[in-house]
């Protein structure tokens, strides 16, 4: 008997900031900066796109596309979204 796998989507499940920096610490900390513009596309998805379209000035299909798995958004593009969603990049020493 063939497995049935259902469809999960994680924005489904960022119901808090809380919620929202623990997903975004666990992406960055891959260092996969394709995995990190995806999660940046989840947690978008799951604050409303079209908000964070108006608040950033860019187009809903530009961050679609920028923050898919295959995109490659500038610096500029998701520093503007990590203000928009209220996240922010911190550095510490790798050891």
């Amino acid at each position: 008997m063939a497995e049935q796998f259902s469809s999960y989507d994680p924005a489904k499940s960022l119901e808090t900031d809380e919620d929202i920096a623990v997903f975004m610490a666990d992406a960055l900390e891959t260092g996969d900066a394709s995995y990190i513009a995806n999660a940046i596309g989840v947690v978008a998805r799951a604050r409303g796109m079209s908000s964070l379209a108006q608040e950033t000035g860019l187009s809903r299909e530009q961050l679609y596309r920028s923050f898919s798995g295959r995109g490659n958004p500038t610096l500029k593009t998701t520093l503007a979204v990590m203000k928009a969603l209220g996240v922010q990049l911190t550095t510490r020493h790798a050891a």
